[in-house]
């Protein structure tokens, strides 16, 4: 079994229908005007968060994702069928990312909560929406808008208030079947646990929390070393760490060391979160041991004290379920990746673009612009003034200004070169 909590995927949102340009054509009417209808509006991309998934296992095999496209619009003020949402079910906890420039774009961690990846291209106008008292006749339609295509990351990362870090063989699984409801698969051997599991631990009050059983890491894991950066990235989440040693080892102080110098290694300085120290397999060990061992650890305790337990017995996890109530009321949850102003809308009302010199041509470069220049038919000279006035309105024109650009040079936007007036 492998972990799969990261995933590339390529989503393209359905275009538009093309407008229609049509006239009526009844018995008694010689002149009939435009009856071009509309297309309609091309099927979205949406993820979709769900608590029913807990890996991104299925992206393994399908990740290219296509929504339908508008129907075309029809004679008869006949509007083409808009196309239905193509909606991608993804777990709790995932993050999504640019896969181009590595941005948060969206942070999934509600139940049912949805986030629109890839908008639809909006349905062109029929001709009947040019008609003018001068022009009765229009032989124009709009097409449609062309869909989004992005190239997307998924990570996933596990959503719990307590996250149990350690060594392989520590007895994490163990203590998380013996205060939760959950059954980890437990086994004498190392990375028995290759994905997290979650339990739930409930009070008589109705308050709780959630653990998660974070796969055993080795050392040299904040370097990629075995899966280290997979099960490192599910602590991220987590508000408090349990950081369980295995007290019968023959050098747990070794150990601690190892964990320890890895959470401080991986890029978010994991080893920063609060946590309580807790020592297991008390069952097997002498008394003098354990006391040996938590008197040399305590300089790493400062606030809490360390915890003696016996997962496989139960001895001692009572009181460290009640110290954990106790603690995380104290810790803020963790905040959101996303950034105000990460999130982007569709049509941006600042778009971003560049404006460079390749030898006499000007080079407007816009990737906003490019996509609407789909919706535009510039031979026609209505659309072209429509253009023109979008042009100005977006500062394009100001910066081409700036950048010297006089009549009559040439002004590259995508596939598009025309003169600049």
């Amino acid at each position: 079994m492998n972990i799969i909590d990261i995933a590339e995927i390529h989503v393209s949102s359905g275009s538009g229908g093309n407008g229609a340009v049509a006239f009526r054509r009844e018995k008694y009417v010689s002149n009939g005007g435009p009856s071009g209808g509309d297309g309609g509006r091309g099927g979205s991309v949406i993820l979709h968060a769900t608590r029913d998934l807990n890996t991104l296992l299925d992206f393994r095999h399908k990740r290219k994702f296509h929504a339908e496209n508008g129907e075309d619009g029809g004679n008869k003020r006949m509007y083409g069928r808009g196309a239905e949402d193509l909606v991608i079910r993804v777990p709790l906890g995932t993050l999504v990312r640019d896969k181009h420039t590595g941005r948060v774009l969206a942070d999934l961690t509600e139940h049912e909560q949805q986030w629109v990846a890839a908008k639809g291209g909006r349905g062109g106008k029929g001709n009947i929406h040019f008609a003018t008292s001068t022009y009765q006749a229009p032989r124009y339609a709009q097409p449609g808008e062309a869909g989004v295509v992005r190239d997307l990351i998924l990570e996933l990362k596990t959503i719990a208030d307590v996250g149990l870090v350690g060594l392989p063989n520590a007895g994490k699984s163990s203590l998380l079947a013996s205060i939760s409801a959950a059954r980890p698969k437990i086994a004498n051997y190392p990375f028995t646990t290759l994905t997290p599991n979650l339990g739930s631990v409930r009070f008589p009050s109705g308050d709780g929390f959630v653990v998660a059983d974070i796969p055993g890491l080795i050392e040299g894991a904040s370097e990629g070393v075995g899966l280290g950066h997979d099960f490192l990235r599910h602590i991220e989440r987590t508000r408090l760490l349990l950081h369980m040693v295995d007290a019968s080892d023959l050098d747990p102080l070794e150990n601690f060391r190892i964990i320890r110098e890895e959470l401080s290694s991986y890029p978010t300085r994991l080893d920063q979160k609060p946590q309580l120290i807790v020592l297991n397999k008390a069952d097997i060990v002498e008394p003098e041991t354990l006391e040996a061992l938590k008197q040399a650890l305590a300089p790493e305790s400062p606030e809490h004290p360390i915890f003696v337990i016996s997962a496989a017995t139960q001895a001692g996890t009572r009181e460290l379920i009640y110290a954990i109530q106790q603690v995380l009321p104290t810790i803020p949850p963790e905040p959101s990746p996303l950034v105000e102003g990460d999130l982007e809308d569709e049509i941006p009302a600042d778009m971003a673009f560049e404006v460079e010199r390749d030898g006499d041509t000007y080079v407007v470069t816009c990737p906003h612009l490019e996509r609407l220049l789909s919706v535009y038919d510039l031979e026609d000279s209505r659309a072209l003034n429509r253009f023109q006035k979008y042009l100005a309105r977006s500062g394009i024109l100001a910066a081409l200004n700036a950048q010297g650009a006089e009549s009559g040079d040439s002004v590259r936007i995508g596939p598009l070169e025309f003169d600049y007036l």
